[in-house]
């Protein structure tokens, strides 16, 4: 089976040196890598002319608008591998990455997505807890990650990570990363709504511990900066969760969702629950973070009426 690596890319030469050099250093070598670079971002034009590609097949493609769903999008056009996986410029995959995700494709012809661990890197620490559910999506429409804690055995989940997952490209056909997923970078929830289509298409996701990369966890060039509050990008998040799962899941777990995320919520989307347990220890802070996030609901579920108006 033929490998394409995807890379989205903006800003960040140093990291997609790493990135590219990993994939110069993997078992399977790989058939081709696209990196997708915006028009207006000189810096990383400048290291790809410099950049020693040596056996890496490289192709790099440009891609005019903001956010990640455009440069993947961008990207999924110019494909030829019977495989596509993705990761971001700030990940080193493990030398053996693409022959184990190869090797889970060509195991069973019903698996449609394979995704593994992501270990994060902060500073000279890595994080090396351990979780043995991941990727999973809940009755009542909470979504578990932790997929860069993961052990075990290889398993079927529902939902993989952006920094690492892998698609059979006969099973994605014409599939496309949604576009109305709103931040102008990161859009936050972009892998999810791509993930549970395949899965309502019939076709397997598998998460892999040992499917693994090295993630560097760098600056974003927008308003979403992981660890510091903003509003819209709070905001933006919540919508992103929101429309996805108001369009995945059936009529009757749809209402049940929308009743625990406004009441409940997480610690990420919160409801008035988590309003309550989080008061005492961030104060006023958190009441941005309870309107942001009803805010985010609401935005969801009308652009979601809207798509289903248009349709």
């Amino acid at each position: 089976m033929r490998n394409t690596v995807l890379i989205p890319t903006y800003r960040r030469p140093q990291d997609l040196s790493r990135c590219l050099t990993a994939l110069q250093a993997q078992t399977k070598p790989v058939d081709q890598v696209i990196v997708v670079v915006r028009d207006t971002d000189t810096e990383t034009w400048q290291f790809l002319n410099q950049f020693p590609a040596h056996n890496l097949p490289l192709q790099i493609v440009t891609v005019t608008k903001s956010g990640v769903v455009a440069a993947l999008n961008t990207g999924l056009a110019a494909v030829e591998g019977d495989i596509v996986s993705i990761t971001d410029d700030d990940a080193a995959p493990h030398p053996d990455w693409l022959e184990k995700i190869t090797a889970h494709f060509q195991s069973d012809g019903c698996i449609g997505g394979v995704g593994g661990r992501d270990w994060i890197h902060q500073g000279e620490k890595i994080e090396d807890g351990s979780c043995s559910i991941v990727g999973r999506l809940q009755w009542f429409g909470r979504v578990i990650g932790n997929h860069h804690l993961g052990v075990g055995k290889p398993r079927e989940v529902d939902v993989l990570k952006g920094v690492n997952m892998s698609f059979r490209t006969q099973a994605m056909g014409k599939l496309r990363f949604d576009e109305r997923m709103r931040g102008t970078g990161a859009q936050v929830h972009f892998e999810m709504a791509f993930t549970l289509s395949l899965k309502r298409a019939g076709w397997k996701i598998i998460y892999d511990p040992n499917v693994a990369v090295d993630h560097y966890p760098a600056q974003r060039f927008d308003e979403d900066q992981r660890q510091h509050f903003n509003e819209i990008a709070f905001t933006n998040l919540v919508h992103n969760e929101t429309l996805v799962l108001l369009e995945h899941l059936p009529l009757p777990r749809r209402i049940v969702f929308l009743f625990w995320a406004i009441l409940i919520g997480t610690r990420e989307s919160l409801g008035l629950v988590q309003w309550l347990r989080f008061f005492p220890s961030q104060g006023k802070i958190v009441n941005k973070k309870l309107q942001a996030s009803w805010r985010g609901r609401w935005q969801g579920w009308q652009t979601n009426k809207f798509t289903i108006h248009n349709s």
